[in-house]
């Protein structure tokens, strides 16, 4: 599921203030969670919730110092006579840091409601002392403003420097230097209050999901981590219920249950797709520990007299192979990221639908959990007849018949701010957000233009959603449809 998020301008005017910058040798993370005035659940309250983004740098890949642009999980970055180092000599928070040299980082992309901006950075190895500034651009990087004086760089290990900003629509950063010596910048954070209007994450259509057409890879099972949600109690994948009673039994054929470790699923044989799958987000899954693996691959855990769906089955549909559990969502491993890419995970998704509007919401989502939430999320999809790229009428099925192409996309997610108890924390005032897309690509990238309560899906699917709350809750949270902020 692909993401872009659409940015709303807060302001007309500009008005930057800076307050100079602070060093010390920790970042000061702040208030996490909502500060709202109603609930329990740091919903929608009149005051903005806070948030606190990093880019690690991670994930990035950039040997040369040639100017090129590199995907993070924060979005588009431009590097011009600077890499991604992973050298001994490289001083870094975690296996990566940009090495820059001559020339500048700038984002390629624009944050809104930021008030403060923390770089952690160093002297590069042996090389001598330089300096280096940041900047701050209000009108897409057209034009830059120097925020504070010069970093003198004399250390050889990271220290930290903050910067409060008050802008009041979007903008985007620099970091450049001059000189030949070399310096490490890390963990980048951003810090603000309501929608960042950036992504967390990489996007799940990354590679050519609608156009691959080589063989099929070899068929795999899961190997589930310590990393994994518990299997059972709080936090674990199928926590609020089993929606429509799937049962790991072969005659089950149409509802078989399949627990993957990181999510669980009902699973259909007939369609060669998930009925539902249902995790557990919270930020120990969002680490970035691994980037995106693209390995697709057919599941070995189904029966072997039931049809595998393929690496390659969707060549040429005119269909993503859209995810229902996402990539970005289980990044704290290769085992954790590798199981979303099972095709057993996937639907038939119109490009437009995953690449834009589903994967705005799932963004959004974790955008959530860096606010200081955790998230319960069951997906699913239901129904006969999409509309791809590759024409302009309904598609019932494509691989030969063996994968049913569904009508409609779903998504319940239960918010509530990170804690214990949760079963216990949900109440009528708790916020779930349920959303229903037609699968057509002339579809909005808004996914707000498609909220509707639990009881509709319930309705449209035939399942018993959130079964494992209070039936008073229940029909509190299923019954109001949520605002989308």
């Amino acid at each position: 599921m692909n993401f872009r998020k659409i940015l709303i301008y807060v302001g007309f005017a500009t008005v930057i203030t800076v307050a100079g910058c602070k060093k010390s040798s920790t970042v000061d993370p702040g208030p996490i969670g909502s500060t709202g005035t109603t609930g329990s659940t740091g919903s929608t309250g009149t005051v903005a919730t806070p948030y606190a983004i990093t880019e690690d740098f991670e994930v990035g890949t950039k040997g040369g110092y040639l100017l090129d642009n590199v995907t993070l999980t924060t979005g588009s970055w431009a590097f011009d006579d600077a890499v991604i180092g992973s050298l001994a000599t490289d001083v870094k928070n975690g296996s990566k840091a940009v090495r820059l040299r001559t020339g500048d980082i700038h984002m390629n992309f624009d944050v809104n409601g930021v008030n403060k901006i923390i770089i952690k950075h160093a002297k590069y190895g042996a090389d001598a002392a330089s300096t280096w500034k940041l900047s701050m651009s209000a009108d897409g990087g057209a034009t830059y403003t120097d925020l504070g004086v010069a970093i003198n760089e004399t250390s050889t290990t990271l220290v930290t420097d903050s910067f409060a900003v008050t802008a009041t629509t979007k903008v985007r950063f620099k970091i450049s230097k001059t000189g030949t010596t070399r310096v490490n910048i890390d963990d980048i954070t951003f810090k603000g209050k309501g929608d960042a209007g950036i992504t967390v994450g990489i996007p799940d259509t990354q590679g050519p999901d609608t156009t691959k057409t080589t063989s099929a890879t070899t068929p795999r099972g899961v190997t589930i981590g310590a990393d994994a949600p518990p299997t059972t109690g709080e936090n674990s994948n199928m926590f609020f219920g089993n929606p429509s009673g799937a049962t790991p039994s072969v005659v089950s054929n149409t509802n078989y249950l399949i627990d993957a470790g990181y999510y669980v699923e009902s699973y259909s044989n007939v369609r060669g797709t998930p009925n539902w799958v249902s995790w557990h987000l919270d930020a120990t899954n969002t680490t970035n520990a691994t980037p995106r693996l693209d390995n697709f691959a057919a599941y070995t855990g189904i029966d072997p007299t039931w049809y595998a769906v393929q690496s390659n089955s969707y060549s040429g549909s005119g269909f993503d192979r859209g995810h229902n559990c996402p990539s970005a969502d289980r990044t704290s491993s290769a085992n954790a990221n590798s199981a979303t890419f099972l095709m057993t995970n996937m639907i038939p998704q119109a490009p437009q639908n995953n690449q834009q509007t589903w994967n705005n919401l799932e963004a959004y989502l974790r955008q959530q959990v860096s606010s200081g939430n955790e998230v319960y999320i069951i997906m699913g999809s239901y129904g006969t007849g999409g509309v791809g790229s590759a024409s302009s009428t309904t598609v019932t099925t494509i691989n030969n018949g063996h994968v049913t192409v569904p009508s409609n996309v779903w998504k319940v997610a239960v918010i509530i701010p990170a804690g214990t108890g949760d079963l216990s924390r949900v109440t009528a005032s708790t916020r779930v957000l349920a959303v229903n897309t037609p699968n057509v690509n002339s579809i909005n990238s808004d996914w707000k233009n498609y909220i509707v309560t639990v009881r509709d899906i319930e309705t449209a699917t035939g399942y018993n959603l959130l079964s494992n709350l209070p039936q008073a809750v229940q029909d509190a949270v299923e019954t109001k449809k949520d605002s989308g902020n």
